[in-house]
């Protein structure tokens, strides 16, 4: 025997309500009264009998979950232990950043005490202030 050889079997449906005598006559396999024996008598989907639904028990999520990235914030005087350009690998190596990836900002908190170049994403306008004041430039690598 061969896979090539083998006939098809197939099967009838079953004819329901034709009879006592088929088996599955009067009420064709549906049982006696309620809702599930009734034509287009269906139940939705999640239907618990009159039980709270398991959706409904279920808390609901608050709020929503920004597209924006959060800004790393790094203050003015923060920047004091640098000396000449700051960068976001720079300060990811001091700690005062976790990932170079995500945008900083540099806050105006604090004082600086020297000239420095930032290159940063965001520049808080008293912070610019601040870092322009003492000789140093600001260059933002993206624009808001």
């Amino acid at each position: 025997m061969e896979l090539n050889n083998l006939i098809p079997t197939t099967k009838n449906k079953k004819r329901v309500g034709r009879g006592i005598g088929s088996g599955t006559g009067k009420t064709a396999g549906r049982g006696t009264k309620g809702q599930k024996s009734r034509s287009g008598g269906k139940i939705r989907i999640g239907f618990e009998g009159g039980q709270t639904p398991l959706a409904k028990r279920l808390p609901q999520l608050k709020g929503f979950k920004s597209i924006h990235p959060k800004n790393q914030v790094v203050n003015l005087s923060d920047l004091n232990g640098f000396t000449g350009k700051i960068t976001k690998e720079k300060l990811l190596q001091k700690g005062l950043i976790q990932d170079d990836k995500m945008p900083v900002k540099v806050l105006g908190n604090g004082k600086i005490e020297k000239a420095v170049d930032v290159n940063v994403d965001f520049v808080s306008k008293s912070a610019e202030k601040a870092i322009v004041a003492k000789g140093g430039k600001v260059n933002r690598l993206m624009s808001k």
